[in-house]
C-alpha cells in the first residue's frame, strides 16, 4: 500500500492522474471533454483496470452519486444493496444500460452480505442517516475506500468512530459536501473571499427557506412484501409502518436524522468553514420548535435558529418551512459580512455586492454541463445545478484514491460540520449553549448535555466504538 498523505494537495492528486491543472479543470471544463482531451494519460485511465463499485442505499441520491461516478471513471459497478426490492431492481437495471460492461449488478438486501464478499474497491453509502455510522464503518473494515453522504452520522460520537476507523484501516473517505467542488462557489471564494475583496469579516448568515418539511397524517398500513421494513429500520425506533419512508417521509422525522439543520444548515456551514477556513465552533447555541405547523405527525422543528461562534466571528443559521424567503433570490444560501460589502453564495449564484458604490459587484452563475452530459436532462429527479460538482467531487475522491491522500471533502471536515449542526440539536433541547471538546468527546462541564451524544440503537443493533 502506498503511503498515506494526511497534507497532499488536492491539485497534485488530480494532477498525478489526469496531468492537467485542477484548477481549471474545476472551474472551466466538463469532466467528459476534460477526458476526452487528454490524449494518452486520458486513454490509460480509460483503459486501466476498473474500480470495483458498490452501492448502499439505492435510493435518490445513492444513485445520483452512482450515475456521476460512471460519468467520469471507468467503473464497474458490482454490486447494489437496498431492503426495497423494487427500488434495488431499479437500480440494477439503470446501471446495467450505463455501465461499459452492460451487466447487472449482484443485489442484496442485507449490507453485510455485500460486503462480505470482499471483492470491492470502492463503496458508496447512500442510505438513510441513522444508517450512516454502520454502514460506512463496515465498509472501511472491508478494506473499501468509501463515498459516504452528509450528513455523516446521525448522532456525535457516531462520526467520532467513523472518523476513527477511517483513520485506523487508512481508508479515504470523501464526504458528499459537493459544494467544495462547485465551479461558481469555487471562483467566488478565491476572487472575493481569498482576495481579501470582503475587508475583515465578522459576521455570515445562514438560511434555508425552502418549504420542504414533509408532514401530515398518513394511516398505519401493512408493510408491502418487497420492502423489508426491519432492516431499513436498523438502529433506530420502529415506528409503525404508515407509507414508503424513502422520499423524504423519513427526513420529517427525529428518529432517523436532524431534521433540517441537520439536512441543510450542515451544507452551508461546511461551505463557510471552507470559504473562511474555520474549524470546530468554540460554543454552539439554538432555539426553535414547531411553531407554525402543528398539524401532522412530523417532529422536526418547522423553525429555528442556530448560533456557530469561532474567534471573532459568528455564524448563524436560519430556517423556516413556511412563509417565504428574506431574499427571493438566495432562499438556501449563505451571506459573509465583511466591512467592505457582502458574498452572498447558494448552489444556484452568488454575488459580491460592495459597500462602496464606485466598486463593481461581481456576479456568478452557476455551471451547467446538458450539452456535455444529454443524459442528465432526461434522468429522473436530478439536480441538474449540483451534477457538475457531484461530478468533480468524485474526480477528487478518485484521485485521493490513487495518491492515498486526503480528500478535499475528507471525513474529518465532515464530521465538524455534521457534528457541529448534532450540537446546535443538542443545544436546542437542553436549553443552554454548548461547547464541545472533540479530544475527550464531550460537552465541556455539562454531563447531561454529553449523554445526548450518542443514541440509543434499538436491539440487537450495537453502536461502533471508537478503536
Amino acid at each position: 500500500m502506498k503511503p498515506f498523505h494526511d497534507h497532499n494537495p488536492p491539485a497534485r492528486q488530480i494532477g498525478r492522474i489526469f496531468n492537467i491543472n485542477r484548477r481549471r479543470f474545476l472551474q472551466t471544463a466538463s469532466a467528459g471533454l476534460a477526458l476526452s482531451a487528454l490524449g494518452a494519460d486520458g486513454a490509460d485511465l480509460v483503459n486501466a483496470k476498473p474500480k470495483r463499485v458498490g452501492l448502499i442505499g439505492a435510493g435518490w441520491y445513492g444513485k445520483s452519486d452512482l450515475w456521476r461516478l460512471i460519468q467520469v471513471a471507468p467503473v464497474e459497478v458490482v454490486s447494489i444493496c437496498d431492503p426495497d426490492q423494487r427500488m434495488l431492481s431499479g437500480a440494477v437495471e439503470i446501471a446495467s444500460e450505463r455501465q461499459k460492461s452492460k451487466t447487472k449488478p449482484r443485489t442484496y438486501s442485507d449490507y453485510r452480505k455485500l460486503l462480505a464478499e470482499k471483492d470491492l474497491d470502492i463503496v458508496l453509502v447512500g442510505s438513510p442517516d441513522h444508517w450512516h455510522a454502520l454502514h460506512a464503518i463496515a465498509a472501511i473494515e472491508a478494506g473499501a475506500d468509501v463515498y459516504l453522504q452528509k450528513p455523516i452520522s446521525v448522532d456525535v460520537l457516531e462520526g467520532e468512530a467513523i472518523l476513527a476507523a477511517a483513520r485506523k484501516h487508512r481508508r479515504v473517505v470523501q464526504i458528499g459536501t459537493q459544494r467544495k467542488s462547485t465551479p461558481h462557489l469555487i471562483d467566488a471564494k478565491k476572487q472575493v473571499v481569498d482576495a481579501g475583496l470582503l475587508g475583515k469579516i465578522g459576521h455570515v448568515d445562514m438560511c434555508c427557506y425552502f418549504h420542504m418539511r414533509a408532514n401530515g397524517n398518513p394511516p398505519v398500513e401493512p408493510v408491502p412484501d418487497f420492502l423489508d421494513y426491519e432492516m431499513w429500520t436498523g438502529p433506530a425506533p420502529l415506528r409503525p409502518y404508515d407509507g414508503l419512508p424513502h422520499k423524504r417521509w423519513w427526513r420529517t422525522f427525529m428518529e432517523y436524522g436532524n431534521g433540517i439543520v441537520g439536512d441543510m444548515c450542515v451544507h452551508m456551514l461546511d461551505t463557510v468553514r471552507w470559504m473562511l477556513g474555520l474549524g470546530w465552533p468554540t460554543r454552539i447555541a439554538s432555539a426553535g420548535g414547531i411553531f407554525v405547523q402543528k398539524e401532522g405527525k412530523s417532529n422536526i422543528t418547522d423553525t429555528q435558529t442556530a448560533t456557530f461562534e469561532y474567534d471573532g466571528l459568528t455564524a448563524a443559521w436560519q430556517h423556516r418551512t413556511w412563509g417565504a424567503p428574506t431574499d427571493p433570490d438566495y432562499p438556501w444560501a449563505l451571506f459573509i459580512h465583511g466591512e467592505k460589502g457582502v458574498l452572498k453564495a447558494s448552489t444556484m449564484r452568488a454575488d459580491f455586492i460592495p459597500h462602496d458604490k464606485r466598486a463593481k459587484p461581481v456576479h456568478f452563475e452557476c455551471l451547467f454541463e446538458r450539452e456535455q452530459f444529454p443524459e442528465d436532462v432526461t434522468e429522473a429527479d436530478i439536480e441538474l445545478n449540483a451534477a457538475p460538482a457531484t461530478r468533480r467531487h468524485m474526480l477528487d475522491f478518485l484521485a485521493a484514491i490513487e495518491s492515498r491522500g486526503r480528500p478535499i471533502a475528507d471525513v474529518e471536515q465532515g464530521h465538524i460540520s455534521t457534528a457541529s449542526c448534532i450540537l446546535a440539536n443538542v443545544a436546542m433541547q437542553v436549553g443552554r449553549a454548548l461547547r464541545y471538546d472533540p479530544q475527550k468527546h464531550e460537552v465541556i462541564d455539562d454531563p447531561e448535555a454529553t449523554k445526548l451524544l450518542g443514541r440509543a440503537y434499538r436491539k440487537p443493533w450495537q453502536r461502533p466504538g471508537l478503536a
